[in-house]
């Protein structure tokens, strides 16, 4: 097993647990909204049953057949443990951590969430081992002449109508989940990237 095998897989898979990690920590401090996808996964789970994490992996798994069809292209093998990790995570840590029901420990949930979800998600892309499934939808959006960043926005709002339709919880944190995250992302990717290129010794293509 070569280092650099081993440094782009362990930063993906550090960066899949450290982000389901935020990303359960903004669902527990939902008292002011939690992130768009998540607002659909919610929404789903109150409506048909399941868990959060189960419906994170069914949303996936559609995204992935929709857009490999529409591609004509086998998906990644990061792309699909991207998948079935954080579903799987989110509810492991669903179960782990616990429920606060004050508001400002619910508060403190969410704002803790947003870095560490953030950071995860910069973890996990810094090796550039393949997208997940639902960024592949925003590049689609981008290729037909959009910017990427509005092809997240419509990707977001129509995940976030579908989960208010469902009941999910949609509030300012919803917001600043969709807007803010980028903020910390760049330069965390940036660091972790220029770290891993500097432990491998070569460039990440």
């Amino acid at each position: 097993m070569s280092k650099k095998f081993k440094w782009q897989w362990g930063s993906f898979f550090i960066g899949q647990i450290i982000m389901a990690l935020g990303i359960t920590m903004t669902i527990k401090g939902n008292v002011i909204g939690t992130g768009p996808w998540d607002v659909f996964h919610i929404g789903m789970y109150k409506q048909v049953g399941l868990t959060i994490g189960s419906w994170s992996i069914l949303t996936g798994l559609f995204i992935i057949i929709a857009t490999s069809l529409y591609l004509k292209r086998i998906p990644k093998r990061a792309t699909i443990l991207n998948m079935l990790l954080i579903g799987s995570f989110i509810d492991f840590f669903n179960w782990l951590l616990p429920v606060a029901n004050i508001f400002l420990f619910e508060f403190a949930y969410f704002t803790a969430g947003f870095f560490i979800m953030s950071i995860g998600c910069a973890l996990y892309i810094a090796p550039n081992l393949g997208e997940g499934p639902r960024d592949t939808i925003m590049m689609i959006i981008a290729s037909k002449g959009y910017s990427v960043k509005t092809g997240r926005m419509i990707m977001e709002v129509f995940a976030t109508s579908a989960g208010w339709l469902l009941g999910g919880p949609v509030g300012v944190g919803t917001v600043i989940l969709a807007l803010g995250t980028g903020y910390v992302i760049q330069p965390s990717l940036f660091f972790f990237r220029r770290k891993l290129e500097e432990i491998i010794g070569e460039p990440l293509t």
